[in-house]
Parts: structure tokens; sequence; C-alpha cells
């Protein structure tokens, strides 16, 4: 050890000595002096935004104190007449009443709330009004009364109007961006869980693009899931990320005991957007329709069944007078059975649209979604061993679709 320090105490003091040597030579033109400019490129990679965001990530205890007032409570009475049901008078008991409760949230300061459709409609029928509750100060609440603007079971969107004058100004959550969502990400859920009201829950995003059923059974695309605590009460609520902007819709849960299990999923606040803006001008939605049903074909069902295209969509029926039947789609003509599982088979098999390769029936669902009706697609399809292209107009979508 003392040897060790003896030889740095060495190696120091020669550095000093060469420091005060060397501006002697410098100066006395001895050494030469070399001036070189050095330029330093900084480049903006796609983390620059990411890293920005995460040093503004909020806790969960900022964004409740900073987004709660804009969430809120809705009650919507149902009522139904048991005197128009099988057993008429003298046996009937009147109406009677049913209560759903839900949340919802601020988008506009004009007084524009987004929740579930299913907060505000059951059995085909949707209620004109419901009961609004706002937090105040400490467990202070305000109610007012809110008009139902329009209900999409298709997307599970429902759009709800109240009176600002009646409020003051009203605290509006932002709205983020669902595309960019990516697991692992934190988030957190505002609502009012089995009527404990104004709770706040925090997670991750668990997974995306799940494919969440809807109230009429359509599919909705591109779902968040989460392991935030969901449960009865917190449909309509929103999905907050670490930036405090709204990324989703709060609105199932799947479940084997019918409480919370960390599987919750949220309709992307994306997708809300696009069907709010048709429910704030006609309230009501509009889709674009095709015409078809079909099944995924991948390359293993395709050697199982003899099929030389690998990938697309079996057509596997047509329904008359359909944008699709106009077109000459044609759908299948016999059935094969695979591993328990039957396929229609025959048919047009759709690979492309638009030029975009189709994975499956599920991304077709998708990109017809994207469309208007009036739009023009054009399908790539094999029939007969032969590839074509088809245009077709795309129709609205019929209520009984």
């Amino acid at each position: 050890m003392q040897s060790l320090r003896s030889r740095i105490g060495l190696f120091l003091g020669g550095v000093g000595t060469a420091l005060l040597i060397l501006p002697i030579l410098v100066i006395a033109g001895v050494l030469p002096v070399k001036s070189e400019k050095t330029t330093v490129i900084v480049r903006q990679t796609a983390n620059t935004s990411t890293t920005a965001l995460r040093s503004a990530a909020l806790t969960a205890q900022q964004i409740y104190q900073r987004d709660a007032r804009g969430v809120v409570e809705i009650e919507a009475t149902f009522t139904s007449d048991s005197s128009q049901g099988a057993f008429p008078f003298p046996f009937s008991i009147g109406p009677q009443t049913e209560q759903a409760l839900g949340s919802g949230f601020v988008v506009s300061r004009e007084g524009y709330i987004l929740t579930n459709a299913h907060v505000v409609s059951s059995n085909g029928q949707t209620v004109k009004t419901v009961r609004v509750v706002f937090k105040g100060l400490g467990s202070q609440t305000k109610q007012v009364s809110g008009t139902v603007v329009g209900a999409d079971n298709t997307s599970d969107v429902a759009l709800i109007k109240v009176d600002p004058s009646k409020l003051g100004p009203l605290d509006v959550i932002p709205l983020g961006n669902s595309a960019g969502v990516q697991p692992g990400e934190p988030v957190v859920a505002i609502g009012n869980p089995l009527g404990y009201d104004f709770s706040i829950t925090a997670g991750i995003v668990s997974a995306t693009n799940r494919d969440l059923q809807s109230p009429n059974g359509a599919t909705i695309s591109n779902g968040i899931q989460t392991d935030a605590a969901i449960n009865e009460g917190n449909s309509g609520g929103p999905l907050i990320d670490s930036s405090g902007h709204v990324i989703g819709i709060n609105e199932q849960i799947a479940t084997q005991s019918g409480g919370n299990e960390g599987l919750g999923f949220a309709v992307p606040i994306d997708s809300a957007v696009g069907v709010m803006g048709q429910l704030k001008k006609s309230g009501s939605v509009t889709y674009a329709w095709l015409g078809i049903s079909g099944e995924t074909l991948t390359a293993d069902v395709a050697q199982a069944l003899g099929i030389k295209t690998t990938q697309g969509v079996l057509v596997t029926q047509v329904r008359a007078g359909t944008p699709a039947a106009k077109a000459g789609l044609k759908g299948g003509t016999a059935q094969l059975s695979l591993q328990g599982q039957t396929y229609q088979v025959g048919g047009d098999i759709i690979t492309a649209i638009n030029n975009t390769k189709l994975s499956g029936m599920e991304q077709l669902t998708t990109i017809i979604a994207a469309h208007k009706p009036g739009d023009v697609v054009s399908l790539t399809i094999v029939r007969d061993s032969q590839t074509k292209s088809i245009k077709v107009t795309l129709a609205a979508r019929p209520a009984s679709a």
C-alpha cells in the first residue's frame, strides 16, 4: 500500500511539473499549437418526445387533483311496463323502474360529456335525460339534469349535454391519442365503482389492439387492456395516461368472480372522438358496410383445406342487395370441417383492400369501419386460382346488420 501511494505521489508530481513547463514551451514556440473547429450534430429521434413525456409524468395523486372534477357520476332510470308483457291485467303490477349507475367525463366547456352507450341504454331503450353529479370541494357534490344527445351501441359511446350556466366553469379533461399507447405505460381510472363515487385506481396498460364486444354484438377494434381496478360503475369513466390525458373510455371487464380480476378494457379514445363528432352533429352514427360474412384464412388452415392462397379472408356469405353482392363477390358453396370447426369454402378469398394485404377478417372489418358510406374501395380477390381486382361502393350499414 505504501509503495502504491509513493507511485501515485510521483505521478501527480510529474504531472504538476509538466503542466508548468508546457505553457513556457508553447509561448517560446517550441511546441506548435493546432486549432480545430468541432461541429456537434444533434439528431432528433422519436425518443426525444418520449423522454419529454416521461419527464413531465404526473403522479396518480396529481392526476386526481387535476382531473377528478372533470369526472361525473351518471344515473339513468329505465321504465318498463309489465302490463304490456305476457301477463295482462289483473296480474300486471304496473310500470317498473330500474336505475343504472355509471361514469362519464367532461370534454368541452359547452357541457358535453362522454360516456358508454350501455350506461344510458338498456334492452333497446335509450333514456332521454339522466342525473349528472359533479364533484365539488371535499365531499360536496352538485347535481344537474343532462340530456342524452345520442348513443351508439356499435361503438358503446354516448354523448350527454349539460347546461354550464347551472354549474359555472367546467373542468375539461384533455383528450389524448390512443394510437400510440404501449403496454407497460402507467394509467389511472377515475369513476364510481359499485357506487363509491369519484374513486381512483392505478395500474398499467396490459395490452393493446384487443377486440371488444359492443352491446349490439359488433366488434370494437383496438381496445385497451389494463390492470387498473375496474368494477361495475366505472363504465363510461376515463382511462388516463401519465400526462393526464384520456386515452380510453372504461367499458368492460373479464371476470369469473363478477368483480375485478385485473382484466379491464377501454374503448380507444381515437374511435370515441370520431363517434362523438357524428353524435354531436346528428345524434346518430353511420357506418360503412360491405355486406359479407367471412373467416380468417391462415397458412395452416389453407394447407389443411387444400387452398393455395395462404392469407386473407374467406368470403363465406354475401347478403343479397349489399355492396358486395352488387360488385359480384361470391360466397362459399361447400362446407369442410377442420378440428371441429366448419369452414365455408368455394367462395372468393379477399387478399387485400386498397393494396393493403389482409391478415384476416378483423383487419378487413377495421379498415371498412374507417371509411364512410359512398367510398369506393378496391378489393384484390382470388377466385378459381386467379387473382383479380373488384371495385366496391360502400353503403350505410343498416340497423339490422
